[in-house]
């Protein structure tokens, strides 16, 4: 079994394309500014009403790890990073003009 077949799974995409912007969250926090801890982090940007800016800016990897999953031909696993990231964006949308 070779490897695209092992993981051409929805599952896999859908893993992916949650876990890789909060990945990419948690960099961006990395590199953000001054010694605070992450609750003062989350504090700060949605004080600053950024919250979907960073959540957006860290799903735009989906683009990523999507590409990767259709260059090597793994439709299920893309259609797992499309579905999560669509998810994501009913999130965005909820926080922006739900709260």
């Amino acid at each position: 079994m070779k490897f695209a077949e092992k993981y051409d799974k929805v599952a896999v995409g859908l893993l992916g394309g949650f876990i890789l912007p909060l990945v990419t969250a948690f960099i961006i926090f990395l590199f953000a500014d001054g010694n605070q801890s992450l609750i003062d982090w989350m504090r700060k940007i949605a004080e600053a009403n950024i919250i979907t800016h960073i959540i957006t800016l860290s799903v735009f990897t989906n683009i990523a790890i999507f590409l990767i999953f259709n260059y090597f031909d793994m439709l299920k696993a893309s259609r797992g990073v499309l579905g999560i990231t669509i998810a994501w964006a009913v999130i965005v949308f909820c926080i922006k003009f739900l709260l």
